[in-house]
């Protein structure tokens, strides 16, 4: 797999702006296409989350404010745009090139989860940020479509300044379908790397005699990979895999995301999310 066009939800908040600068990186290093996806809120929306017995004048009030923000928003994203394409020096582009590093503003209106959705689903790689408890809402909406929707790898940005990934890789290798794809839609990256680790976890769903397969695997393709297995617990994977993140010096992990139930790993907590709460370094995973 080509890692040729990258999709960057663009809303002008600093979550946003973060992915904006790593799309846009990345993009000037794969030599490829950057679209920048901005979907303005439809006023007519916050009809319907507005309280009962308030008076049309209220309601219109209320909708001028949403149309304001929206507004507001879209310059916010658009100069984030104009700057990433002066710094980067991307030519715009609104159709396909034959080569080169490109980049497109794509506005539309209605949920930026929908548009993530639809948009993504002919991307190769989708750039979304890691939400924090500052993020608003969206930005938990927007990752969750672009890792459960679209059926691409997503580039999971984390809070703060990050080095530009893909240095020094580490693969969370379980033996699963998501972990599979994750690493064959990152192959690129890992051709690319200086050195690349694949944990593996020794538990009772996986046996840590699976990573030399992994490295096999990899060696055909012309990357050589050093291996490391991790023991314990399950609930220690997590922890022990973010520690053995920093002490690889690693700059991005490659991971499959929601390996087991979603709905367990909600509410009992498991490698995925811990990796989303916890993670310093940007993370490539697929589900």
């Amino acid at each position: 797999m080509t890692l040729r066009t990258i999709l960057v939800p663009a809303d002008g908040t600093e979550d946003s702006n973060r992915c904006m600068d790593m799309g846009f990186r990345m993009g000037r290093r794969l030599e490829g296409h950057v679209d920048a996806l901005h979907v303005r809120a439809d006023p007519k929306d916050t009809v319907p989350l507005l309280g009962e017995g308030m008076s049309v004048a209220m309601i219109e009030d209320m909708m001028d404010i949403a149309e304001k923000e929206g507004t507001t928003r879209s310059a916010q994203a658009r100069q984030a745009f104009n700057s990433a394409i002066e710094k980067y020096g991307a030519t715009l582009a609104d159709a396909p090139t034959g080569s080169g590093f490109s980049a497109r503003w794509v506005e539309e209106v209605g949920r930026e989860d929908d548009g993530v959705a639809a948009h993504g689903r002919l991307a190769d790689l989708i750039v979304a940020a890691r939400p924090t408890e500052e993020s608003d809402v969206s930005t938990n909406l927007t990752l969750n479509a672009a890792i459960f929707e679209t059926g691409r790898p997503v580039l999971v940005v984390p809070p703060g300044e990050v080095a530009e990934p893909g240095r020094k890789i580490v693969i969370s290798w379980n033996g699963s379908a998501q972990s599979a794809r994750a690493v064959a839609s990152a192959m690129p990256l890992l051709r690319a790397a200086e050195s690349v680790t694949a944990f593996t976890v020794d538990s009772g769903r996986t046996s840590g005699e699976r990573a030399p397969e992994l490295a096999s695997y990899l060696q055909w393709h012309g990357i050589t990979a050093n291996t490391q297995t991790i023991s314990g617990p399950s609930s220690t994977v997590g922890p022990k895999l973010i520690e053995d993140l920093g002490a690889e010096g690693a700059d991005l992990l490659v991971m499959g995301a929601y390996t087991h139930s979603r709905m367990r790993q909600l509410i009992l907590g498991g490698v995925t999310r811990y990796v989303l709460e916890q993670a310093s370094v940007p993370v490539f995973m697929a589900h």
